[in-house]
């Protein structure tokens, strides 16, 4: 049974990050982190590698005059702003350190996130 493979899923608001390690004061990407905030642990960086959908909202039609109506219902979720392959600055103290497949992530709520760097797509 051991041979099932398992997938990690992140579900709501959060994000999966792969974390950077290292006490420069320049990030991978190029931001700048000032000393106070490396060495109180204040904020961190790391890779996006997974997001959930995001926040779910109400369905409108429970407000309809005719609930009778039979409709297939689709779930609706506010959209995140973290994609995968962004490069994130976020609180440390609201990650979460699991381990999968001896990898080590964090989970970050995305209101965790302070700035997201993205690579800029070039226009046609």
């Amino acid at each position: 049974m051991d041979s099932i493979p398992k997938q990690l899923v992140v579900v709501g608001d959060r994000v999966l990050i792969t974390p950077e390690d290292g006490e420069e004061q320049r990030t991978r990407v190029g931001l700048y982190l000032p000393a106070s905030a490396i060495d109180a642990q204040a904020v961190q960086t790391g890779l996006i590698v997974a997001t959930g959908q995001g926040d779910p909202l109400p369905d409108p039609s429970v407000f309809d005059d005719e609930p009778w109506r039979a409709e297939e219902k689709t779930p609706r979720h506010r959209p995140m702003q973290a994609k995968v392959g962004d490069h994130a600055i976020f609180f440390r103290k609201a990650a979460v350190e699991i381990s999968f497949d001896e990898r080590r992530y964090l989970v970050v709520p995305q209101a965790a996130i302070l700035v997201l760097v993205r690579d800029k797509i070039p226009l046609p």
